[in-house]
């Protein structure tokens, strides 16, 4: 990381350009993927929101390094391109019939739950899953949260309550055990 810190005053060219993204996509690719993951429920897509973003940034990272909050500005490119996803046309995807085999207790229930809470968070709206991942996934306050939306701390509030009580009131979390 010292590399595109020590840059991020000066200009950088060639190997240093590289070099400085490099380190900096090297640093960040977990997290990049897990907020992803927390916006899609589903790893592939959560990698290849991760490469968009990378991809996106690096064309233009003259720029996007000059940003006061680089993490911030990459997760809003991630969030956009998320967003960018449902307006394709997509090809609808039919899964073929798995043969019920019978269930074993092999002691995953951390698995299940995860799998419930995932399932959970699909069932809410964009913005309001975003506020979610982004508040309690990856930790950020309120104000981290609304810099990065590009909305008002009281929309984030207010989209987090909204979010908190579906939730308490899932079906899948219930189901899943996860809410007592």
């Amino acid at each position: 990381m010292a590399v595109w810190r020590a840059a991020r005053g000066g200009r950088v060219r060639g190997e240093d350009y590289e070099a400085e993204f490099r380190e900096y996509m090297a640093s960040r690719w977990g997290d990049l993927v897990r907020f992803g993951y927390g916006l899609t429920g589903d790893r592939g897509h959560a990698e290849d929101l991760a490469q968009t973003a990378l991809a996106k940034a690096y064309a233009s990272w003259g720029r996007v390094r000059r940003a006061d909050d680089l993490d911030a500005y990459i997760r809003r490119i991630l969030i956009n391109a998320n967003h960018r996803r449902f307006r394709k046309q997509r090809v609808a995807e039919h899964e073929g019939q798995v043969p019920v085999e019978p269930s074993v207790a092999d002691g995953t229930d951390v698995f299940d739950q995860r799998e419930a809470l995932v399932a959970a968070l699909m069932e809410l709206p964009p913005k309001q899953r975003a506020v979610v991942v982004l508040r309690y996934w990856d930790g950020l306050t309120e104000t981290q949260a609304a810099a990065i939306l590009g909305c008002s701390v009281g929309n984030v509030k207010s989209q987090a309550s909204r979010a908190l009580a579906k939730l308490r009131g899932s079906a899948q979390l219930r189901d899943g055990s996860v809410v007592r």
